[in-house]
């Protein structure tokens, strides 16, 4: 191995046969570079679409009335079912053990002044797992409380585009912002990853602001984000079990599917689980089939290579060669090919994802990225591939009596 004379052959022999050692080379490096950039945007399809479900809470089940569309129990059909408080409390207590964080919410789009500046804003009367449900990260101040609940206190917490469109300079806690005529002073300020339309929120108590709209105690939609320990399908039987008891509640037929409405994440997260690992598992044939196509590419020039060498296997066991020393000098030049080759492949590789970036967001494709561990499993299947590809033509050539080999034509 660490010969000089032997490395000095190596090298004299590459540099002799530069056609076949880029041959052979090639196959290597661009196996390896295909590989890596099939998984690099496998990867970034998986991020796009993991991303996608990252803008409120993933475990999230969102339940709202309709009109029913049944008649049932007596009662006519297009009738308006309404929740209220004690609705969102049932809820929350059908399966206690299964809920993570959850609030009812009553919205109201209602026009909101500061100074000289006004606009129509939806306000959210909510309760402070909001927050959580919402995925909202605070820039400045804070959320709701369970006491300003308590005590339905006039404060807000505005999305960050409100702040721009109103307040502008300076911070905005502490100043007073008119909503509908009520002054609620700002204790927090937010971002949402929702972008935009989002941010153009305000939140305060739903017990401020039902108090504002009459005395009302109605809430247009109960989130409930179940527990993070049940399974997709856990989750949906959950979500099935909740929108059951709620019609039975409402005296909703079980038919109606309009009079209760349930949307679940599990159920989309369900399908998303599925389409990802039906696309990781093609992805994963291809870039193994393309592995495997750079194995019977090595494979193949190794022969080719051995063959056209023949004739000077037979000249060094004419002058003494011991077999082994022949096929050591063989798979050491063939390794060496291989993974001089194969650092070359992944520079290339993950050089390409580099330079996709984000670029292909519109399709998709979102940070395109290959573990190291998937690439140096991948280079290190292709330098042993390289090894046995080398080995077998040279061992099985080595045996060949000198007068046979210089022989060959």
């Amino acid at each position: 191995m660490f010969d000089l004379d032997r490395w000095q052959e190596i090298f004299s022999s590459i540099r002799s046969n530069v056609l076949r050692t880029v041959l052979s080379g090639f196959t290597v490096a661009l196996g390896l570079f295909i590989f890596i950039v099939l998984f690099g945007i496998g990867k970034g399809l998986q991020n796009a679409f993991t991303e996608g479900f990252a803008r409120d809470a993933q475990n999230l089940i969102s339940i709202v009335a309709g009109k029913t569309t049944i008649a049932y129990k007596g009662l006519q059909s297009d009738r308006q079912v309404t929740m209220n408080n004690d609705d969102y409390t049932f809820l929350v207590n059908v399966d206690k053990e299964k809920v993570g964080s959850s609030t009812p919410r009553y919205t109201a789009n209602l026009l909101v002044k500061y100074g000289k500046e006004s606009g129509n804003y939806q306000i959210n009367g909510a309760q402070p797992e909001e927050q959580l449900i919402e995925n909202r990260k605070m820039l400045e101040g804070r959320y709701l409380t369970p006491t300003d609940l308590d005590r339905k206190q006039n404060i807000a917490v505005i999305g960050r585009m409100v702040q721009r469109d109103l307040i502008k300079n300076g911070s905005p806690i502490g100043k007073e912002l008119d909503i509908n005529g009520t002054m609620f002073k700002v204790v927090g300020v937010f971002s949402d990853d929702g972008g935009d339309w989002d941010e153009r929120h305000i939140t305060v108590p739903i017990t401020t602001l039902q108090q504002m709209r009459k005395g009302s105690d109605t809430v247009n939609i109960n989130y409930i984000a179940y527990s993070d320990k049940l399974t997709p399908q856990q989750a949906i039987k959950y979500g099935d079990k909740l929108k059951e008891k709620l019609k039975a509640r409402k005296n909703v037929s079980p038919d109606d599917e309009n009079g209760i409405r349930v949307w679940n994440n599990a159920q989309n997260m369900n399908d998303t689980f599925t389409f990802i690992a039906v696309l990781t598992a093609i992805v994963g044939f291809i870039g193994m089939g393309t592995l495997l196509a750079g194995i019977i590419g090595i494979s193949n020039i190794m022969v080719y290579i051995v063959k056209e060498r023949t004739k000077e296997i037979g000249v060094r066991k004419a002058i003494g060669a011991k077999p082994r020393s022949i096929v050591a000098l063989i798979v050491q030049e063939s390794v060496v090919i291989t993974v001089v080759s194969g650092f070359i492949g992944v520079g290339l590789g993950a050089l390409a994802l580099h330079l996709i970036g984000d670029s292909l967001e519109e399709y998709f494709i979102k940070s395109p990225s290959v573990g190291w561990g998937t690439i140096i499993m991948a280079f290190i299947a292709l330098v042993f591939s390289g090894l046995i590809a080398g080995f077998v033509p040279a061992y099985r050539a080595s045996r060949i009596k000198p007068i046979e080999a210089l022989r060959t034509e």
